[in-house]
Order: C-alpha cells, then sequence, then structure tokens
C-alpha cells in the first residue's frame, strides 16, 4: 500500500482494480478542513486520464506490475510478436497494445513490456533509436545546413522532420518520445 505522502510523477498505483501512473499530482492545505493530494492519474490500459482527490494520509494499492525485457521478432497482419529474453516464450500483441511504438521498430530491437495480471498492458521503446533514412527529398541548392527542414521517411515507416543535409541512406538518431531528429551517425 501507497500513502498520498509517498506519491511522486511515474509512481504506479491501483484504483478500482485497473492500473493508473500518476502523471500529476498537487498537496493542498487549505486554510479550513484537511489536507488533500489532486492527481491527474493516467489509465495504464485504456490511456484515458482521470481527475482525483485523496485525503492527505489516505493508503491506495500496488499494482500487480511486472516489466521484462523482450525482443520485437516480426509482424503478422496487424499483430507484433515479441520474444522474452529469458525464457524464450514469444507473444503477439496488436497494434493498439504498442501504441506508438511500432513507428520505431525494427527487427531484433529489444523493448520493455508492463505486464499487469500477467497481460500486457504497455510497450516501452529505449528514449533513443538508430534508424535508416529510406526516402528523403533531396536538398535545393542554395539551403544551408543551418536553415530550414524537410520530411524524411525512415525504415519503419516513420516520417520525421530532418536538415536539408540529410539524404536516403543516412543513419539517423531518433528521439522516440517526440520523434525528432537528434543527429547523424557516422
Amino acid at each position: 500500500m501507497y500513502s498520498t505522502a509517498e506519491f511522486k510523477k511515474g509512481l504506479k498505483i491501483e484504483i478500482d482494480g485497473a492500473p493508473f501512473a500518476i502523471t500529476d499530482f498537487q498537496h493542498v492545505k487549505p486554510g479550513k478542513g484537511g489536507a488533500f493530494v489532486r492527481t491527474k492519474l493516467k489509465n495504464l490500459l485504456t490511456g484515458r486520464v482521470l481527475d482525483q482527490t485523496f485525503r492527505s494520509g489516505e493508503r491506495v494499492k500496488k499494482p500487480d506490475l511486472m516489466e521484462k525485457e523482450m525482443q520485437y521478432l516480426y509482424k503478422d497482419g496487424d499483430n507484433y510478436c515479441l520474444m522474452d529474453n529469458e525464457t524464450y516464450e514469444q507473444i503477439m500483441l496488436t497494434s493498439e497494445q504498442m501504441g506508438d511504438a511500432v513507428l520505431y521498430l525494427t527487427e531484433n530491437m529489444n523493448l520493455q513490456v508492463l505486464f499487469f495480471n500477467q497481460q500486457p498492458v504497455a510497450v516501452d521503446l529505449p528514449n533513443f533509436v538508430e534508424l535508416t533514412v529510406a526516402q528523403a527529398e533531396p536538398g535545393v541548392r542554395g539551403d544551408t545546413a543551418s536553415g530550414g527542414t524537410k520530411p524524411a521517411t525512415l525504415e519503419s515507416g516513420a516520417v520525421i522532420q530532418v536538415p536539408l543535409f540529410i539524404n536516403a541512406g543516412d543513419r539517423l538518431k531518433v528521439d522516440t518520445r517526440t520523434g525528432t531528429y537528434i543527429e547523424r551517425l557516422k
């Protein structure tokens, strides 16, 4: 059990049998009455955001969460096959369960998969991935490297904005949290 004094961003709690992650919280001490904690909670199963108020000192359950490192193997139609790195057991996840991770997947990539009651609920990519540019318009003569950007399609299918000097075949470092170009790799 967690007390409201232990609340922090990213803490995972269970309310009414569903796992939630605290995205924001605020301790409030009004001049009259008891103190309380205002929170914004994200449901890990549905992604819905909920505003909830707890009395100071109230206790909430710890969810039955487990995180496993798994390797992405291949895509089969609308499903994605992942393998547990320890037991070599394979599971299939739908594109809804994978979320935005599908934009940056490459074969044999290691992912963190969050399980609630032995069911996969969320997939976390590494913060940065290295991908090859599959298609990019050539830069126009006279454009500078310090100037504008252009869209580029990556090997995973994601389209991101890159500097004008990037060409097809270049390896890029991409931030998966924001979907932005970081640097060109040699």
